[in-house]
């Protein structure tokens, strides 16, 4: 018994003497560099040395919980802008929904550079004009988009902030995407032109007006969210249906790009109500915590949505440009 004891005090001993040693070391060598003198020094470097921790859904503040689905990996609270833009490089919750639509926010922001530094004789100002309308939507959209999933995590003020960007961001997308489209399927007919533009406009400034409201912000109206953006998005029915009786199906069809107009609307649709019911992530709770949640999901929907059309209206500018009214 007492053999046993002796043992452990020795063991005791050395492990302090080591302790020691290199602390001694260690407080040597600093004063030999000249770079922490004091303690105070040395806890301002180990805080800016730090690296933050991902934590589980529980461990959030009540201000970061937003899908109870997710069960890990999310950032904590981190009030430091500068932190919050290093995390784009690291893996947590938000790594898809941030480089989603960074990633297309920077890709239509080289086909638009690429779209309008086009000579006059090649693309004429007037439709460089009308593309603009597109183009800084879903440069705006996007752009909004992953500075939010970004800056989340500062504060309660920043996140609301950023989020209801976020919301006028769809809302301009959507505009930008009728505009062209809208354009150049009346390009003959002035008065449905710009009616159903004025239409759209006025859409999109009362979803802009409802997204600055603090409740629509609110986890609990993901739903209503998702409803008002499909909403004005299938508001592209009543002129589909004007071309359909004037021009007839065919025409709709082959020459207003009436296919991938449906393409489009259908992955908007598809992807606001993954979102809304949070699908795949609600029926494997902790599963698609880093991965393949549903706002990632909806986020990818969007970047295939927007070049599907950009595709679409650029086709079918080409035919109202080569043709007569």
């Amino acid at each position: 018994m007492n053999d046993k004891s002796d043992g452990k005090a020795e063991k005791s001993t050395n492990a302090s003497v080591l302790r020691k040693r290199n602390m001694d070391q260690r407080d040597e060598k600093i004063k030999d560099n000249g770079k922490i003198e004091d303690p105070g020094d040395e806890i301002d470097a180990i805080e800016k040395t730090a690296k933050w921790v991902a934590q589980s859904f529980k461990m959030l503040p009540e201000w970061l919980q937003d899908n109870e689905y997710l069960h890990s990996g999310h950032r904590p609270p981190m009030p430091s802008f500068t932190d919050c833009f290093k995390s784009i490089f690291s893996i947590h919750s938000e790594t898809g929904n941030i480089w989603t639509h960074l990633i297309g926010c920077v890709s239509f922001f080289f086909i638009a550079l690429w779209f309008l530094t086009h000579s006059s004789d090649k693309v004429a100002l007037q439709e460089k004009v009308v593309f603009s309308f597109f183009f800084a939507g879903a440069i705006l959209c996007l752009g909004c988009s992953w500075l939010f999933h970004t800056l989340t995590c500062h504060s309660p003020f920043v996140l609301k902030f950023f989020r209801k960007l976020d919301y006028t961001g769809i809302s301009l997308l959507i505009i930008g995407s009728f505009v062209p489209w809208l354009y150049y399927g009346f390009y003959c007919r002035s008065v449905p032109k710009y009616l159903y533009i004025s239409m759209i406009t006025i859409f999109g400034i009362a979803a802009i007006i409802v997204s600055m409201s603090d409740k629509f912000t609110q986890p609990n109206f993901r739903h209503i969210r998702a409803l008002v953006f499909v909403i004005m998005g299938l508001s592209a029915v009543f002129p589909a249906f004007h071309l359909m009786y004037t021009d007839g199906l065919e025409k709709l069809v082959n020459e207003n790009s009436f296919i991938p107009l449906v393409i489009m609307a259908f992955l908007y649709i598809f992807g606001a109500m993954l979102y809304g019911a949070r699908i795949p992530e609600k029926y494997f709770p902790g599963k698609c915590d880093i991965w393949f949640q549903s706002h990632q999901l909806f986020h990818i929907c969007v970047v295939v949505a927007a070049l599907v059309h950009w595709y679409g209206v650029q086709k079918m500018a080409f035919l109202r440009l080569n043709d007569q009214c």
